[in-house]
Order: structure tokens, then sequence, then C-alpha cells
């Protein structure tokens, strides 16, 4: 028969008992017994099985097989065999690695994104347009921002475009050279190269108004500059467009940031008995313009944000173009779209936002 002793060891104990059947060899007169240093409980519970658990005591060794020892050799094959660990993301690699993501975006942003013309086309209805103005075609381009850093063949290529959408009207919307990082008088040379390629524009209605940065290099200098290539400049002031005998005035202002803005003089109440297009370059005046009973508002000045990272504010909004930055908007009676422009300042860069030449049709 067999005995069960239920213990736990240690395995390479030799003192250990295991729960497993020893041989209980002999007879009904055979001895039986424990060593002094097993627990109590396990005689007893042998002696459940027999009697003879009584009798003097014969020590009983119990010997464990090799399933129940871990040998040697197979504990080093197995410490020798662990794979090594995964070398980690050093500081020199990191660095390598972001200087060349960095590198990455400067080339896109400033060689590819900055140079992806979009032509943004909407139908905009304004209720008190006569009808011989209905379905007129307006194209709308601001912050040239030229030389600094608008190439020339890349306004040519904006001149392309325009003449390829055969407008009935094209209006510029300031910022034709920029304020820094280049010394003013740089500004004032690239001026007149810059009106001179603006001349291709074929459309019988051209008009302009200034930005902010065409004050820098003096807003005398830039108006003459267009003027004499044909592009009339409204500053404060409004003219009247006719068609079949009715009317719709177009008015400009100055530069709200540099103080140059003045409604009242720009819209006086006579005009605004009749539809009245507004340029101005900020567009974060409209609610103070949409008290002049304005119809639609036309502006530039932000950029569109002009570097748009992913998950992040807008890094830079200039004064005046916080509020408003891109697209269409209403304030009571005065709609507003604003151009993401054509150029940059600062850095000459665009992500996200894209150069934009809008083409609003009137309904």
């Amino acid at each position: 028969m067999a005995i069960r002793i239920p213990t736990a060891y240690t395995a390479g104990d030799p003192n250990r008992t295991l729960n497993r059947a020893v041989p209980f060899r002999g007879g009904p007169n055979s001895l039986c017994a424990f060593d002094d240093r097993r627990d109590a409980s396990v005689a007893s519970y042998v002696g459940v099985f027999h009697p003879l658990s009584h009798f003097p005591r014969q020590n009983i060794r119990v010997t464990p097989t090799l399933a129940d020892e871990t040998p040697s050799g197979i504990e080093e094959q197995l410490e020798t065999s662990s794979p090594p660990p995964n070398p980690s993301l050093t500081r020199r690699s990191f660095l390598a690695l972001s200087a060349a993501s960095a590198g990455g975006f400067a080339v896109y942003a400033g060689e590819v994104s900055r140079h992806e013309l979009t032509v943004e086309e909407h139908t905009i209805q304004l209720p008190r347009l006569p009808d011989a103005f209905r379905g007129m075609r307006i194209v709308q381009v601001s912050d040239f921002h030229y030389a600094e850093y608008t190439e020339p063949y890349f306004l040519r290529e904006i001149v392309h475009r325009i003449n390829q959408l055969r407008p009935d009207m094209v209006v510029l919307i300031g910022d034709f050279i920029s304020f820094g990082p280049m010394p003013k008088a740089f500004a004032r040379r690239c001026m007149p190269h810059c009106a001179e390629i603006l001349t291709a524009i074929e459309c019988p209605l051209r008009y302009a108004t200034l930005g902010n940065h065409d004050y820098y290099a003096g807003p005398h200098f830039v108006t003459g500059c267009l003027q004499d290539h044909g592009f009339p400049v409204l500053t404060n002031r409004a003219i009247a467009l006719e068609r079949d005998g009715r009317h719709v005035w177009l008015a400009g202002l100055g530069s709200a940031c540099e103080h140059g803005s003045d409604p009242a003089r720009g819209i006086p109440r006579a005009v605004q008995k009749e539809p009245v297009i507004l340029l101005a370059h900020e567009p974060d005046i409209l609610p103070d313009i949409a008290r002049y009973n304005v119809d639609l508002m036309l502006s530039g000045h932000t950029h569109g944000g002009q570097v748009r990272l992913p998950f992040l504010p807008l890094m830079h909004l200039p004064e005046y173009g916080k509020k408003y930055i891109e697209g269409w908007f209403r304030y009571g009676p005065t709609q507003l779209y604003v151009n993401r422009g054509i150029g940059t300042t600062g850095v000459p860069f665009r992500f996200r936002c894209p150069p934009e030449i809008t083409v609003i049709t009137l309904a």
C-alpha cells in the first residue's frame, strides 16, 4: 500500500516531505514511524490510513525525483540565453532626429506651402444690390510683402492667375511691401518694381488701399507708385460705380494700426443711402464699420494665421487682426470677407495656410 504525505517543502531540502504516495512495504506486523522532525499533524494524518502508525518509529526518507528539482545546467542555460536589452534613444540621436524634422519642416513651409496658391470662389448676396450689378465678379488680393519675402516670379504668377479669371474688378487690400527685416530704404526701392509687375493685371476696374506696412515706407510714396502705374488708391474716400444708371459705392480706408482710418470721412452719410463695398486692410474694425450701413467689407492683414500648427493656437496675430482671421463673417448689416494674403512676415513660412486669391460673385 502507499501513504500520501501532504506537506509543503523547499526544493533541495533533504528533510522535506512530498505530497506523493510513499511505498509502504510489509504486512500488518511491519513497523511504520516518522522522523521526529515531521509535523505531528502528518503522523496523525498517516494514522488515519493504517493503525500501525502508533507502532515503534522507523525513519522513512523521501527521495525527490528529477521532476521536483531544476538542474543547475538548465538554470545556467536560461541565464545565458536571455535577450540583450533594446538600445535606448540616446541624446545625440534624439537631437539629430529633431534637427532633421525641423529642417524638413522649414523646407516644406518655406518652399512648398508658401507657394501653394489657391483660388477661393464665393457668391455673396447683398440685399440692396441693384440688378445691374448681380453677377459682377471681384478679385480680392492682399498682403503682397514684395521682396520680403515674395519673389518677383511668384508675384508674376499671381498676376497670371488673376488674368485667367477674367474678373470685372480687381481690388488690392494693402501691404505691398514689408516693415523689416530689411531697412526702410530697401522697401522704398522695391515698391516701384512691385507696382510695375502689378500693372500687367488685365482688368478695366483696378483699385487699391494701403496697409500698415505701407506706412513704414511712407503712405504718400506708396500711393504715388500705385497711381503712377494705373491703380487709384482709396484712402478715406469713396467713388461711385455705375451700371444702367444705378450705383454701388466703393470706399477705402487708411490703416487702423497706423491711426489712418477715418470711416466718417470715407463713408459719408450720402453714400450710405446706396450699397457700399468697403476696402479696409484691418478686419477687426468690423463692429465700428457696421454702424455706417456698409454692405460688404473686404480685408486682409492676418495672413490667415500664416503658420497653423496642429493642436496649437495661432502663434502670432497682428493688432486689429485677432478676431476675424480668415473667411466670411457677418456683423449686423455688414458682411466681411478676410483674405489670407499672398506673402509672409517674420519668417518666410506658411503651413496649413496657403496664399489666396479670392473671387467674389455679387448676387
